[in-house]
């Protein structure tokens, strides 16, 4: 089959692969008929690349038709349509059942001190094969893929495997009180999705991202807007009685725009011999925080801050004064797909969609197009927001 693999810092490539089998009781195998390229991809593009080995097949929000099923799954038969969400759970275990799937005790990686295994997301988190793909293998399925009806296009439904529950988890972590302000920074997929979940729970919502096209989009979805190039900490307050948003989610991450020494520091590491990268980034990682910054500046006292972007720096300064005088309570995590699902199935099925899934898709394109695209999302090009690959058509 063709996937979508992993080479070098900035640079992925299609190549043959053998088609992955049954390994295991409860696993199936997947015919992929759409599959996305997640910001989160982009931070092994770039940043992760020692934790990654030439060859690993990439990619973690996919969906197709069960094609072979493990002899102790019961919940599905072969073409049935189903989603796959991106961390490995096994839905039996402390952690599953109190609806923290990223925390799966099952499939942490407990040689990485990581939670949940996911799909291809390097070692740090199992080194698992990815959707980017023709086919996918999917552990644990007697529990963790999401069966949907036949009726509505693949845009629908494929967002189910990260940024919905990803955003709508953003959300509900943000504590927005009624009637309350969330500002939002970042309009990339998830950013868009947290915004427009803001927008229908009735908040008032305010994006901020310095990319022009992401926020027309986002104002297409009744979302305030502003450029993060400007003074946005001041303009926020001024918008909200000088007190500053009650909420922010941080849907940006370790990559932030803004952050000229660590990202100077990002690539340096990269350049060191793997093992020695690993634990420089264990130990002494960094991120580039200007949005984190940004966001903590801006929230107003006593209000909450929700991460929803990736950060793995264990050395990344944070202005503790500043957030303990302002009282502020953070919530963060990898989302908990799973758990989520019941809340935000509805939404995607809506008939009005209400979510405005069929308004994210900026390119979509085959499988033997994905490094080009690689490049194009990862330097915001071409309007880029959200690229779906179809490794099947």
């Amino acid at each position: 089959m063709k996937a979508v693999t992993w080479q070098a810092r900035r640079s992925v490539s299609v190549e043959e692969v053998p088609d992955p089998k049954i390994l295991e009781p409860t696993d199936v195998i997947i015919k992929i008929s759409s599959t996305a390229i997640c910001g989160s991809d982009l931070h092994l593009y770039e940043v992760l690349t020692p934790f990654m080995t030439p060859g690993d097949i990439i990619g973690h929000e996919s969906m197709g038709t069960v094609e072979e099923v493990g002899p102790g799954v019961n919940n599905l038969v072969v073409g049935d349509r189903v989603v796959i969400p991106f961390n490995i759970a096994c839905g039996t275990c402390w952690m599953c059942r109190r609806g923290l799937q990223s925390q799966c005790e099952t499939t942490q990686v407990r040689n990485q001190g990581s939670g949940a295994a996911m799909f291809g997301y390097s070692q740090l988190y199992g080194a698992v094969p990815g959707g980017q793909a023709q086919y996918l293998r999917v552990p644990h399925a007697d529990y963790g893929p999401i069966k949907v009806g036949s009726e509505l296009p693949d845009d629908r439904y494929l967002f189910l495997s990260d940024i919905i529950p990803t955003a709508w988890q953003g959300v509900k972590y943000a504590n927005v009180p009624d009637g309350g302000t969330l500002a939002v920074y970042g309009l990339g997929p998830v950013g868009q999705f947290a915004a427009r979940i803001g927008t229908h729970l009735g908040y008032r919502v305010i994006g901020v991202d310095l990319v022009p096209e992401r926020r027309t989009m986002a104002e297409r979805h009744g979302v305030e807007t502003l450029d993060f190039t400007k003074h946005t900490g001041d303009e926020l307050r001024e918008m909200t009685d000088g007190r500053g948003p009650d909420s922010v989610v941080d849907a940006v991450g370790m990559e932030a725009h803004g952050s000229p020494v660590a990202a100077a520091a990002q690539a340096a590491v990269g350049l060191l011999p793997d093992k020695i990268a690993q634990k420089a980034m264990s130990t002494m990682g960094s991120d580039r925080l200007a949005a984190l910054h940004g966001a903590i500046d801006a929230v107003r006292r006593g209000g909450t801050l929700s991460l929803s972007g990736v950060y793995g720096g264990q050395t990344s300064p944070m202005p503790m004064l500043t957030m303990f005088d302002k009282q502020l309570s953070v919530r963060m995590g990898q989302c908990n797909v799973k758990n989520w699902i019941d809340d935000v199935l509805p939404l995607v099925e809506d008939p009005a969609d209400p979510l405005g899934t069929a308004d994210l898709v900026t390119h979509r394109v085959g499988i033997d197009e994905a490094p080009a695209m690689y490049e194009t999302f990862q330097k915001k090009q071409d309007g880029c927001i959200k690229v779906v690959l179809e490794p099947n058509r």
